[in-house]
């Protein structure tokens, strides 16, 4: 259909430049009115080139940009959408986590907050988030010290769920004039940080043996992660999909490991 308009454009920009054939002038009056006729023409012809620039233009712009017009309309429009850029990088880093996080279960059932595998999720040592990276330079360390080892990053399973999941639940979106905290995604994620940010506080600070009240914001909690995970598109909870392990680095694929 471009190459159409193109070739009509052309056609027409053709016919606007065709000078009609002038004739032998014997008077004024005859001069007078060629001059007139030819002073209109010209003014056509820049009216004509005027509106027809513009329509090119507006022409070229679609043909260059066909996909970029195609993904306007939000997230979830066209190619250039943010959910698989996002699930690549936090698919693993949430799956993990709910993986330890589902694993503490039977021990926060029992109530007794002092359980080893309860404190390693809270403990912001507990868990290496970014690997040391050696800093050499073609195989050879050029640092006064000779310490090219670099350093590793380490926090909690816990804090690097909360990070992880919102970055995540953040892509889900409809349209990019929506803000964050709107999106159903973000609010379930915000709500099930409340529940454990909270049992974090009974804990960490003063954990009991038998404490009630953290027992029920992980049951609460349980329940909002189903409703969080169906909005980011990962499986429920009870699916037996996360008794295993996954891997935290960011994925070459966008499905479910």
């Amino acid at each position: 259909m471009f190459k159409s308009a193109i070739f009509l454009s052309a056609l027409a920009l053709g016919q606007g430049f065709t000078i009609a054939p002038t004739s032998h002038i014997t008077s004024p009056t005859s001069t007078a009115l060629f001059l007139s006729q030819q002073s209109n023409e010209i003014e056509s012809r820049r009216e004509f080139f005027t509106a027809s620039s513009a329509a090119l233009g507006l022409m070229a712009l679609i043909v260059a940009a066909p996909e970029e017009a195609l993904a306007s309309g939000g997230a979830t429009a066209g190619k250039y959408t943010t959910i698989p850029i996002a699930k690549r990088r936090y698919y693993g880093r949430v799956q993990q986590a709910v993986h330890e996080f589902l694993a503490m279960g039977p021990a926060v059932i029992k109530g007794d907050m002092t359980n080893p595998e309860i404190q390693l999720f809270f403990d912001i040592k507990g868990v290496v988030v970014v690997p040391a990276k050696r800093k050499d330079i073609n195989g050879s360390c050029t640092k006064k010290d000779k310490d090219c080892k670099g350093r590793e990053i380490r926090d909690s399973r816990w804090n690097d769920m909360k990070a992880s999941m919102y970055l995540l639940s953040n892509a889900f979106r409809i349209n990019q004039q929506k803000a964050p905290d709107n999106l159903p995604s973000v609010r379930a994620a915000k709500a099930f940080f409340k529940e454990i940010d909270a049992m974090e506080k009974l804990v960490m600070k003063k954990p009991k043996t038998y404490d009630k009240a953290a027992i029920g914001h992980y049951a609460a909690a349980v329940e909002i992660l189903d409703t969080y995970l169906d909005l980011v598109e990962l499986p429920p909870p009870d699916s037996g999909h996360y008794d295993k392990e996954f891997d935290t680095l960011v994925g070459k694929s966008s499905r479910i490991t």
